[in-house]
């Protein structure tokens, strides 16, 4: 099937389906144990890019996901407990996120949107969180460490 647009509309529709076409979808698995311990979001850190989505997927009961630092201009999230949820990064930044119920245990981890806009609050969101954190210290730190200036 071939479209023929005039005046102009052939550029814009190709750089509207693009666009699109160019958006990836990441997966995070809220998971009981994995690769870097117990109660923990894998992969922990995600390089994406504006308009991509994450997915995060419950692969065992008990977990959510919520954020606590995204850029300026961007929307948090609120996961419901024992649900996955979509997320659409539109805004360039570091997207820092928990678990609720597992919070103490460090589970949380780290999107970088682009550019890290928002890197000194994204990095103060980290401290903190580690800083209340009985147990996985150094891991949310590990992934924070992965943002690229």
């Amino acid at each position: 099937m071939k479209l023929t647009f005039k005046n102009g509309l052939t550029a814009i529709a190709l750089t509207l389906v693009s666009g699109f076409a160019m958006a990836a979808e990441h997966v995070i698995e809220m998971k009981n144990s994995g690769a870097d311990g117990a109660m923990v979001f894998e992969p922990g850190f995600v390089k994406a890019e504006p308009g991509d989505t994450v997915k995060f997927v419950l692969v065992d009961p008990a977990h959510n996901s919520v954020s606590v630092e995204v850029p300026e201009g961007a929307e948090g999230w609120q996961g419901a407990m024992n649900e996955g949820i979509t997320v659409t990064l539109n805004e360039e930044g570091v997207y820092v996120y928990k678990c609720t119920p597992h919070a103490a245990l460090n589970m949380a981890g780290v999107i970088q949107v682009g550019e890290p806009a928002n890197y000194d609050a994204a990095k103060a969101a980290v401290d903190k969180l580690t800083a209340a954190a009985a147990t996985n210290k150094e891991r949310l730190t590990g992934y924070f460490e992965q943002v690229e200036k």
